[in-house]
């Protein structure tokens, strides 16, 4: 049986150069003692220049009730997700207990006296 071996080509294995970086003071040993002032650092830019002058002032009131809104409506999709959870888990408890074949699997309310 003949053996296939893949053809290659130069372009595929090709040797890279090792550059050393260059120092900054190849001439000043380590520890001599010789101190390098520290570079000032440019102060930062700040948002000001994306500034923009507005139309209308800003609606307080009217961003707190947009803010309240979206909280109660986050609260309430939470306690739906909840109030799902607790029922998908109930309704796996009832099925495993039937698929067990158990009796009185379902809960039966009944009203305190």
């Amino acid at each position: 049986m003949k053996t296939q071996r893949p053809i290659s080509s130069d372009d595929e294995h090709r040797v890279l150069q090792f550059r050393p970086r260059n120092s900054p003071s190849p001439a000043a040993p380590r520890g001599s003692g010789s101190v390098k002032p520290l570079r000032v650092a440019p102060e930062p830019l700040d948002l000001s220049r994306y500034e923009q002058p507005r139309a209308e002032p800003d609606h307080f009131r009217h961003r707190m009730l947009a803010n309240i809104a979206a909280l109660a409506f986050t609260i309430a999709l939470t306690a739906v997700g909840i109030w799902l959870a607790v029922s998908i888990a109930d309704l796996r408890r009832t099925q495993d207990c039937v698929l067990m074949g158990r009796r009185d699997c379902a809960r039966i309310a009944t009203p305190q006296i």
